[in-house]
């Protein structure tokens, strides 16, 4: 019988010498540490042999001088440190400096540190460990090196601090109960990475060679005949070293073959036949895991597309112990994803509902992304579930105050989170208890957090609507019949901006019906009708219908005469609003009426009569002010520019496909329309005059791109265009446009042969071409596609990138390079620029990880570059505004939406309801059902009609206002 793993005799020895070893080795440590530096200046002064004095004089002043360098990078760090605890590459790289020089007592102190701040990864626990294990003496500091390793295996799934830990362990054998000790340390780490595809093998190979070596030391000496009690310890042994290899050979591992063959060349015995059954179980199970692993090894890191898909493989086979397994190893590479994060905590509180492993990964979780208020709320949660007690709750909710959260409203929630714990404690059904007032001056301290710490750091309101007050309204009122107390906090909710909206007015309402009386009702609903600004009819409607049911004939004829009096004043208001909005519309038409005039007649002029040489000047300044005009109208009307309409575009009136032949230029090459026929050449301008008119054929659009934003002093487009779009693929054709002059217009088509050229070309979007960013998109028919968008650039939520705003117009993507990759890994710069490619002192920087780009946030916002204070926020853009979409479309059903949905100051006047009374009257009577019945309107409610306002001339507009 042969031990596993290698010789019995060199095992047994080895074993041996690690628990008999004492201090000898670990004495010079820290004297090994402290000289590292000072050995190899020797070594070096040493090899120069014989040198002069003068060498050695400059060699020790080098040094000298080095190590004032470093203390005073490491004096730099430590103040740096003490401004911003959280800045992690600080931390690295004071511990990378003061490991170098040998300061072992301020090292060990900023490890510490860290590591009270931060889950460290498994190199910098291996040094640490390392360096700890050198400088430990024989017996009394080993219990403290056995906590650290207790803390190292607490942050991430490490197999190697497992292995090491074991280890180490072993060298405490001589002690009572070490091998117990190093047996329990050993489950410990096959429970934690034994199921490990890759990795697990090493923890049971180091057991089992662990086993024998204590098999060796129980063997009785050569030739002699073992007694009845070191026979059983030989059996009971062995036994130890059967079993492990059967658990090892149940688990789905990497090269277990090799493992399954060492066993049956180790045992005497046939390998019993359940061993072999779980044996080809766990094969079949390694040939499913195969594939997920193989993608792991080929994947670079963070592999987190693979771990998922490996993660849902395993959710569906149901095992826990391998779930848990599959979540940890992908934590480990991704510690910084909070969604991963959210998943594993949420599987744990649901599937597993074991306390101690539960609290550790949210615990894990808010120490890797303290950021992600989600996490802080699922870990209150988690411990409230637990029943852990108040105090700890308590100090967890003030630590993930000073988290360092991103957002005004990240704080609203915690605090909302923390408030709603404190209220579940509370027994309402006393009077008044400690818990009661712990929870009302949690209130009270909230909205003065808000008020002072939110609202100072982010120049807002995180709670505009101030949902902590109405919470805390509705407890007073509701749960400890306190309407005296309630009232006061609406009253102050009414006073921070909130009046005007109805929608707050309704809800105080609804709380006085509820747990108030009818005179408070009555006294709020008249406040409404004079304060309400959004939907003062609303409110109008539901005062009337209170005095309908409850009030006298006195209180009705107040609620209608206040009423009345309201809804006059708001339609007055209304009217102007409406009569100043027809008139801006009038002055409109009549320009854009003049405009269209004065090109008539400038069209007739040319077809009349032909340009005499002294008239040449003033033919070409009126062409000079039509380009101009041209240019305006399109800046106006965009639907009907030749960027936006891709070419394509509806049928056209004959008369109107020869005006944009000759203005636009949108059906291909345009020649100036003479009376003679002929074209007139500018001078300079390219031979284009006999070259064919080619009309857009819109069945081609796949294959053709558009180009804009060009230099209109560009010579020859067609060829520079040609050649620069020949990387892409064959160019079939390139058709620039021109004006009336023969002037390049500063866009054109490029039609390729194929369709995958066409894609290929997008991506020159925004190349520098002449000075100026050159524009490429699809050509597309926005008259047939109005919903076809070609901003190539997120306008959602991106955590991972920030805006920075107030940048100097002269700063470099370099310089702002420099800024930021302090902070992080920076993935991408974009300077925002204008159509001219002139900086805007706007840009984009995005970086790998929302952890890197918050610390970015916190540590340069209100940073000087240049005397220039910028501002830095993530990247969150306000959602686009389409003027041409009605604001009243849904009224009727969203009146009680919360106004937190339409933003900070509600929802605005809708445009409908400044509609004359005329105009209203002519839209109803035009409304018919389908069997042609006409529909009455509503007496006091706007017609929200929703068939396309016929068009009406500045005449018919005038008369239906003057109608009365």
């Amino acid at each position: 019988m042969r031990p596993p793993g290698g010789g019995a005799c060199a095992t047994s020895e080895a074993l041996h010498k690690m628990a008999a070893s004492g201090g000898a080795a670990v004495a010079a440590a820290e004297e090994e540490l402290r000289g590292a530096g000072d050995s190899e200046d020797e070594a070096e002064e040493g090899a120069g042999g014989g040198g002069g004095g003068d060498d050695s004089e400059d060699s020790s002043g080098d040094g000298e001088d080095e190590d004032k360098e470093n203390e005073a990078e490491i004096q730099r760090l430590e103040e740096q440190l003490s401004i911003n605890a959280f800045d992690y590459n600080c931390h690295l790289d004071l511990i990378k400096l003061l490991r170098q020089e040998g300061e072992l007592v301020r090292l060990r102190r900023a490890r510490q540190k860290m590591s009270e701040l931060f889950p460290l990864t498994e190199e910098i626990w291996l040094d640490w460990l390392k360096d700890e294990i050198r400088m430990a003496a024989e017996t009394s500091e080993r219990e403290k090196i056995y906590d650290l390793f207790e803390r190292a295996v607490k942050d991430y799934l490490c197999p190697e601090i497992w292995l090491e830990f074991a280890q180490y362990s072993i060298g405490g054998i001589g002690q009572e109960g070490g091998i117990e000790k190093v047996r329990s340390v050993f489950e410990r780490a096959l429970t934690a990475v034994g199921l490990h595809v890759i990795k697990g093998a090493a923890i049971w190979e180091a057991y089992r060679e662990f086993e024998n070596a204590i098999l060796e030391t129980v063997q009785p000496a050569a030739g002699s005949v073992p007694s009845l009690e070191q026979q059983q310890t030989i059996s009971v042994q062995l036994e130890k070293i059967h079993a492990l290899f059967r658990r090892q050979l149940g688990v789905p591992l990497l090269d277990m073959e090799a493992t399954y063959a060492e066993y049956e060349e180790w045992s005497e015995e046939a390998i019993p036949e359940q061993a072999i059954k779980n044996y080809k179980k766990a094969l079949q199970q390694m040939e499913k895991y195969k594939p997920y692993e193989e993608a792991l090894l080929v994947a670079e890191t963070p592999k987190l597309a693979e771990y998922q898909a490996y993660i849902e493989f395993e959710t569906k086979a149901g095992d826990p112990a391998r779930i848990q397994l599959t979540y940890e190893r992908a934590l480990a590479e991704n510690c910084l994803v909070p969604d991963l994060w959210a998943r594993y905590t949420q599987y744990l509180d649901r599937q597993l509902k074991v306390k101690e492993l539960v609290l550790s990964a949210h615990e894990r979780a808010v120490r890797n992304c303290p950021w992600t208020v989600k996490l802080w709320n699922q870990y209150l949660l988690a411990m409230e579930r637990h029943q852990v007690e108040h105090r700890l709750i308590s100090e967890t909710f003030e630590k993930a105050l000073n988290a360092g959260f991103i957002q005004a409203t990240d704080y609203v929630e915690i605090w909302q989170a923390y408030l709603d714990y404190l209220r579940r404690r509370v027994d309402f059904s006393q009077d008044s208890s400690k818990e009661l007032e712990e929870l009302r001056a949690a209130f009270a301290q909230a909205i003065e957090y808000l008020k002072q710490e939110v609202e100072e750091r982010f120049s807002e309101s995180g709670d505009p609507s101030c949902t902590i007050m109405q919470t805390w309204a509705r407890i007073e009122a509701r749960l400890c019949n306190n309407m005296q107390k309630a009232r006061e906090l609406w009253d102050s909710i009414m006073t921070k901006g909130n009046a005007r909206y109805a929608n707050m007015w309704l809800e105080y309402y609804n709380l006085e019906r509820a747990h108030g009386d009818t005179q408070h009702c009555r006294k709020a609903l008249h406040r409404a009708v004079q304060c309400t600004s959004d939907y003062p009819e609303h409110v109008c409607e539901v005062l009337l219908m209170l005095e309908r049911i409850e009030g006298s004939l006195e209180d009705w004829d107040a609620a209608v005469q206040k009423t009345e009096n309201r809804l006059a004043r708001v339609n007055e208001q209304r009217v102007k609003a409406a009569e100043k909005e027809a008139l801006v519309s009038q002055q409109e038409e009549e320009r854009a009426e003049q405009r269209k005039q004065s090109r008539a007649e400038k069209r007739a002029a040319k077809k009349s009569k032909k340009p005499k040489a002294g008239d040449k000047r003033k033919v070409d300044d009126d062409d000079d002010g039509e380009a101009w005009g041209q240019e305006d109208e399109a800046a106006e009307q965009p639907s009907k520019r030749p960027r936006e309409s891709g070419g394509g575009g509806d049928m056209l009136a004959e008369e109107e496909v020869e005006d944009m032949e000759t203005e636009t230029g949108l059906f291909g090459r345009n020649v100036p329309a003479k009376a003679d026929g002929k074209a007139k050449e500018a001078p300079g301008a390219p031979k284009w005059k006999d070259a064919p008119r080619v009309l857009h054929n819109s069945e081609k659009d796949s294959v053709t791109v558009f180009v804009s934003n060009l230099s209109y002093s560009m010579a020859e487009p067609e060829e520079k265009l040609r050649e620069l779009f020949a990387s892409c693929g064959e160019v079939s054709e390139v058709r620039p446009i021109f004006s009336n002059k023969g002037t390049f217009r500063g866009y054109c088509y490029v039609e390729f042969k194929d369709e995958k050229s066409a894609l290929q070309a997008l991506g020159l979007d925004r190349r520098r071409v002449e000075g100026r960013p050159m524009f490429v998109s699809p050509c597309v028919d926005k008259n047939k596609n109005p919903d076809f968008k070609v901003f190539k650039y997120s306008t959602a939520l991106e955590k991972h990138k920030l805006f920075i705003s107030g940048l100097p117009f002269s700063c470099t993507k370099e310089e702002l390079e420099e800024a930021c990759k302090a902070h992080g890994n920076v993935k991408d710069i974009r300077l925002v620029t204008n159509r001219a490619g002139k900086p805007k002192g706007l840009a984009y920087v995005e970086y790998e990880t929302e952890a890197q780009a918050s610390q970015a946030v916190l540590k340069m916002d209100g940073l000087a570059i240049r005397e220039h204070v910028i501002k830095v926020a993530i990247s969150n853009p306000p959602a686009r505004k389409f003027s041409d979409q009605p604001e009243g479309a849904g009224r009727a059903t969203q009146s009680m939406v919360p106004r937190q949905i339409y933003g900070a100051r509600g929802k605005g006047r809708t445009q409908l309801a400044m509609v004359p009374r005329a105009l209203q009257r002519q839209g109803n009577s035009a409304a018919k059902a389908e069997n042609g019945v006409s529909q009455a309107p509503a007496a006091a409610t706007p017609c929200l009609s929703t068939e396309e306002p016929k068009k009406m001339s500045n005449a018919d507009f005038a008369r239906l206002l003057l109608n009365k």
